[in-house]
């Protein structure tokens, strides 16, 4: 579960990394400048969409130090991942096949593999 209170930390560290304000944040990655707002003062809880669209637009966050604060951030340029686009209900609904790209396992020290073909 996140603590609402610490991912606003977070949140608020990456907007002000950028340069951002609230505003300008908001509408890079594609929110309402109230959703912002909400999360930051701890009202509301960060939807899944909202967290895949700040990894989205800033490649230097990484998932696991937003979700819990365990990694780094930013991530160095040589260490960033390709960003995993999502895919809308009727593309996956035509695909007939799914082949496994990679795995990748958690351990609770904040440490991880992952394993690609």
């Amino acid at each position: 579960m996140i603590n609402n209170e610490a991912f606003a930390k977070r949140l608020q560290k990456v907007i002000d990394f950028y340069r951002e304000s609230a505003s300008s944040f908001a509408e890079k990655i594609g929110v309402q400048r109230s959703s912002i707002s909400h999360i930051l003062s701890g009202r509301n809880k960060p939807s899944l969409d909202f967290i895949l669209k700040v990894l989205s637009s800033y490649p230097e966050v990484e998932l696991y130090w937003l979700l819990n604060g365990k990694g780094i951030f930013p991530v160095p340029q040589n260490q960033q991942k390709e960003i995993v686009k999502t895919a809308s209900i009727e593309t996956l609904k035509e695909t007939k096949v799914k082949t496994i790209d990679r795995i990748v396992i958690f351990y609770k020290d904040g440490s991880f593999k992952s394993f690609k073909e």
